[in-house]
This record gives structure tokens, C-alpha cells and sequence, in this order.
């Protein structure tokens, strides 16, 4: 069973990928993303993107830096198949899955002004936001010293495979293809 990872830029195209590995490669999606929406509406709270680093924080803090993923893996080790893990935030999660073996983390970016536009046209809970509001958020979780906060940028630079997203989807897939050799 082999566990991909994936890390990047809001907006880079981690999405694309997850759906590209589901859809072609048969791989089964667990999401970081999902399981915070799921904590954050039993707790009666508001989903957005303040709410969900708040959340993810509180539940690093108070269990350890790879809790999270290490409810997603569980999960995966149950499907008992490839499987792919979106939104690998903090280098504790990529030591938990390091550990376990059989693990490839893959970095996703692209230009900012092309990330911000797809943020737009995703119009998820979290992207109802200005350009300026956009680059906060990211500046935010891009470097941290405590181990529980995001940290995209030492996330990123761990990465096994980087990929840059400027162009299509088309030609995203060529470079996963490429890459993975799947």
C-alpha cells in the first residue's frame, strides 16, 4: 500500500491532483480539510479559514504535531489500498508518515495571482476572500517555530516530488504522470 501526501500553496492544485489519483490511479482521498469542517461543525462553529488553523492548532496541541494525519492513516490502513492524504501541513506529520514506510510526499505550487483566481472559481467555505486577505493567510501558515502550527514552507521543501502548476490541467497530469511513474 503506498500513502501519498500531498503539501502545498493555496490554490496550487492539490485538489486537482487527489482527483486525478481517485479517478485514474484508483487511489482512496482522505482529507484534512474534511475532517477539520467535521470538528469544527460538532463544535458549532463557523467554517472558514481562521476557525479551521485554529482548530487544526488546538488539535496538534492537545494530542501531538501528526494527529490528524495519524486519524487520516488509520483510516486509510483500513481501506487497505493506495491511498492519498491532501493537505500535509506541519513537518510532524511528515515524520509520522515517513515512519511508517512506503510514504511520498508531493509538493504542489504555482504563482500567486494564477492560485488566487482558482480560489475564486472554487468558491469553497474558505475562499470568499480579497487578494490581500489571500497572501495574509498564506504568509501565516508558511513558516511557524512551534511544531503544532503549519509550516508550508519546510513542508515543501521536504517534498520527494515538486511540482509547479501554471499551466493546465492537462499538462499538471503529464507532470504527475511523469513523476510518479504509476
Amino acid at each position: 500500500m503506498l500513502i501519498i501526501g500531498i503539501t502545498g500553496t493555496l490554490g496550487a492544485g492539490k485538489g486537482t491532483i487527489v482527483d486525478y489519483l481517485v479517478r485514474k490511479k484508483g487511489f482512496a482521498h482522505f482529507s484534512v480539510r474534511q475532517y477539520l469542517i467535521n470538528v469544527m461543525k460538532q463544535k458549532g462553529l463557523e467554517v472558514n479559514r481562521d476557525n479551521m488553523v485554529v482548530t487544526a492548532n488546538e488539535l496538534r496541541a492537545k494530542h501531538s504535531p501528526s494527529f490528524i494525519i495519524e486519524e487520516l492513516y488509520a483510516n486509510a490502513l483500513k481501506q487497505k489500498k493506495n491511498a492519498v492524504i491532501e493537505s500535509i501541513r506541519t513537518p510532524g506529520e511528515i515524520d509520522f508518515l515517513k515512519k511508517q514506510g512506503n510514504f511520498l510526499l508531493l509538493a504542489v505550487d504555482a504563482d500567486p495571482g494564477i492560485r488566487y483566481e482558482r480560489i475564486k472559481l472554487r468558491q469553497s467555505d474558505t475562499d470568499h476572500i480579497d487578494f490581500k486577505t489571500f497572501l495574509e493567510n498564506e504568509q501565516r501558515e508558511m513558516t511557524a517555530t512551534d511544531p503544532n502550527n503549519q509550516n508550508l514552507r519546510a513542508c515543501i521543501e521536504r517534498a520527494d516530488i515538486k511540482l509547479i502548476n501554471n499551466g493546465t490541467r492537462e499538462e499538471l497530469y503529464r507532470q504527475l504522470e511523469e513523476k510518479l511513474k504509476l
